[in-house]
């Protein structure tokens, strides 16, 4: 091999070696409604931005926004997903994992959208957890649960939450129509845009999907250790489902274990995957490269050339 190989070859395995590439700040940040979103026109407490140490927490959102982040108008293949941050319906959180995502979506030619829903309104949003040295424990104690219809929601008889659910899935729903009216701007495909939920946010995918809105009906659905908080019902023509979990994540496994076999028992594509970890240590390194693969078996994405 002469020097030209081996310079090249070299410079092949330091990209590979490489960390992913971060996001940059969206291209644009779109306001979901032109006034008060429908439904929360009495609330009055100010969203709030609270800094973590690897990415930002937003409680008390009632002016839902939809963040904008798109691929290089060269490799824009009309991909599309929606994602879904969490924080149990009362905050929304937005980390380096989410980040390092939307990065590899673009660098794929698919265009990614961060929806800020709406969440509960509360006078002292919830303090992000401290900084911690301890490792966490692979196996927590939580409240036993009953699982049925593959409904995980551990707070389904809070009427307040259950609002902001209806709200969340409403902003989703006009998410996919505000991406559908501006396909041609952003170069999308309306037939081919998927959801990716975290935490809660899984659960307002699984809502979305429940909605039976054609207008909202997405290509693909993955949830990142996100269950269902409704009773679900599996439609004949349901989307595929990738489905991402710890062991030890106590209902919230269990409710996807649940989802995964309902979807199973409909016959219709889902994939399982569930890491012998502790609840919060399942980084993007764990399922991103697997996630990037299924779309490409599910026909969800174009294959990398570069990997045939």
């Amino acid at each position: 091999m002469d020097r030209r190989r081996i310079a090249a070859a070299g410079a092949a395995l330091l990209l590979a070696l490489a960390p992913p590439a971060q996001a940059q700040a969206p291209v644009e940040t779109v306001r979901l409604y032109p006034g008060t979103a429908p439904g929360s026109d009495d609330w009055r407490r100010p969203e709030s931005a609270t800094p973590t140490a690897d990415g930002t927490v937003y409680a008390n959102v009632r002016d839902p926004e939809l963040l904008v982040y798109l691929p290089p108008a060269r490799i824009a293949n009309g991909r599309a997903v929606v994602i879904l941050p969490g924080g149990g319906l009362r905050v929304l959180g937005i980390d380096r994992d989410m980040r390092a995502t939307i990065a590899r979506l673009n660098a794929a030619g698919i265009a990614a959208f961060i929806l800020k829903y709406r969440v509960l309104q509360t006078e002292r949003p919830p303090a992000p957890p401290p900084a911690s040295a301890a490792a966490p424990a692979r196996w927590p104690d939580y409240p036993p649960l009953a699982i049925r219809n593959a409904n995980a929601n551990p707070a389904s008889g809070d009427a307040r939450l259950g609002e902001v659910l209806r709200f969340a899935v409403d902003d989703t729903r006009r998410a996919f129509a505000l991406i559908r009216q501006n396909r041609a701007r952003w170069r999308v495909d309306p037939a081919q845009i998927g959801m990716m939920g975290t935490s809660a946010g899984g659960g307002v995918a699984i809502g979305t999907l429940l909605a039976r809105d054609p207008a909202a009906r997405p290509s693909f659905i993955a949830s990142i250790f996100g269950p269902a908080l409704q009773d679900v019902t599996v439609a004949p023509d349901a989307p595929p489902l990738f489905i991402v979990t710890e062991t030890g994540h106590g209902p919230v496994t269990d409710g996807l274990d649940a989802l995964f076999g309902m979807w199973r028992a409909a016959k219709r594509p889902v994939e399982f995957h569930v890491f012998d970890i502790a609840p919060g240590q399942l980084g993007t390194h764990l399922w991103l490269d697997r996630f990037m693969d299924w779309m490409v078996e599910q026909r969800l994405r174009p294959a990398d050339p570069r990997r045939r």
